[in-house]
């Protein structure tokens, strides 16, 4: 058997000990595999207890059984399911039978995706949506991982495909009917359609893009030395990652930390204080990396005096709590990072700012390839609103029907379904 046919088998459920173990097999021989293990026939999706034996009769387990005949499953092709004791002898065991039965191998990683994707159970853009499903960390990541890989990026693109399909089709009966004398006449409305739907791209492309909810949003701490900047890290990534300590420059280097507030991913940074004076070498070097993060974050907590912070930054005005505590006029942020006070507001505050940053909760968002590609159709359209000549605006929207392909993945390379399908565990 070739191993585009083979049968593949793996734990499906997660490193054990568990208290429950799931085994998939799925592939040609599987009710053959089932049956091997079992002796017995089982009517399709339906449970069935099960004493589970290998080759010389021993008993391995005594298992829930599922048995999944194709089409209509995960993958597209024969599956079974055996629901074990989660045990790793058990499990091992069960997967040493299988093995020993002819057409049977261990799955790769992500292999059992692949199939459900080749047989046309999900499209690419729902698998890149499992993907990041199975990386979310957050309650954001999670929300907007379920949105793609439940389908809603794919019904809106075959929604944009179906509209450039009429589009083509208005450009060929365009074609066949016209006079020699009319041929660059085009259908009415036809440019104002085209620049409907381009619009719509545009405002999808400055969505902001899956790519923020892994990264997190970067808040960085600055100000000069001895300002208050480590306490105020610590608090707020709920742990001692940073040494605080009364003598100026203490912290000399960046300190990031990632941590989730509200469901919504965050990366804090702390950094060596700024100032213009120093005549230490490393302590030049901590400021310059500062410098250097002060340009890559999404929020700036100044901790310095008012006004001398990045115009764009928050002002924090630290150590509420302290005799020679000083007040700021402006909009700002007053707590004590030692007592609390203050923290939690500022808090609510990063949550609802990071919010209008990161993709909305639920909302499909676009991975960096899906936006590339999307790009390239916007670029399309809009070059046919300059365009007369039917015969060009056809190859054009030709173009763009492939690009929408390439989305979902009607047109796609093996190198990029193994880069995405490698990112799964096995099993999955």
């Amino acid at each position: 058997m070739s191993a585009g046919n083979a049968t593949i088998f793996a734990v499906s459920s997660g490193s054990p000990p568990a208290a429950i173990g799931v085994i998939r097999v799925s592939g040609p021989a599987a009710a053959l595999a089932l049956q091997k293990l079992t002796k017995k026939q089982f009517e399709p999706r339906r449970s069935s207890l099960a004493k589970l034996r290998d080759a010389g009769g021993q008993i391995l387990d005594e298992a829930l059984v599922l048995w999944l005949p194709g089409p209509s499953n995960a993958t597209g092709e024969d599956c079974v399911e055996l629901h074990c004791h989660g045990g790793r002898a058990v499990l091992a065991s069960v997967e040493a039978a299988l093995s020993k039965i002819e057409g049977l191998r261990p799955a790769e990683p992500g292999e059992f995706t692949r199939r459900a994707f080749a047989n046309g159970r999900i499209d690419l853009a729902e698998a890149e949506g499992l993907a990041d499903l199975l990386a979310a960390e957050t309650e954001l990541q999670r929300a907007a991982a379920i949105a793609n890989a439940s389908g809603s990026l794919s019904r809106q693109v075959e929604e944009w495909r179906d509209r450039v399909l009429n589009a083509s089709a208005q450009i060929e009966a365009a074609l066949d009917f016209s006079d020699e004398d009319d041929v660059d006449a085009l259908p009415d409305g036809f440019t104002g359609n085209i620049g409907e739907l381009a619009a719509e791209l545009d405002r999808w492309l400055a969505r902001p893009r899956s790519s923020r909810l892994g990264a997190g949003v970067r808040v960085v701490l600055a100000g000069p030395p001895n300002a208050g900047k480590s306490t105020l890290f610590n608090a707020l990534v709920e742990s001692e990652a940073a040494i605080t300590s009364p003598i100026a420059g203490t912290t000399r280097d960046v300190i990031e930390r990632g941590v989730a507030i509200s469901g919504v991913p965050f990366v804090f940074i702390d950094t060596a204080g700024l100032r213009s004076d120093s005549a230490d070498a490393v302590e030049v070097i901590g400021i310059e990396r500062a410098n250097a993060e002060l340009i890559k974050a999404d929020i700036v907590l100044w901790l310095g005096d008012e006004g001398e912070g990045p115009e764009y930054a928050w002002e924090v005005a630290p150590r509420l709590d302290a005799p020679e505590y000083e007040p700021k006029s402006g909009s700002v942020y007053s707590l004590s990072a030692k007592t609390g006070e203050g923290i939690t507001e500022l808090k609510i505050a990063l949550v609802k700012q990071a919010r209008t940053i990161l993709p909305k909760p639920g909302e499909a968002a676009l991975n960096e390839r899906q936006h590339n590609i999307l790009g390239r159709v916007a670029e399309v359209l809009g070059a046919i609103q300059n365009q007369n000549d039917p015969l060009l605006i056809a190859e054009e929207l030709r173009r763009a029907r492939l690009g929408f392909d390439q989305i979902v993945g009607r047109a796609t390379t093996e190198d990029m379904l193994d880069a995405l399908f490698g990112r799964f565990c096995i099993g999955k």
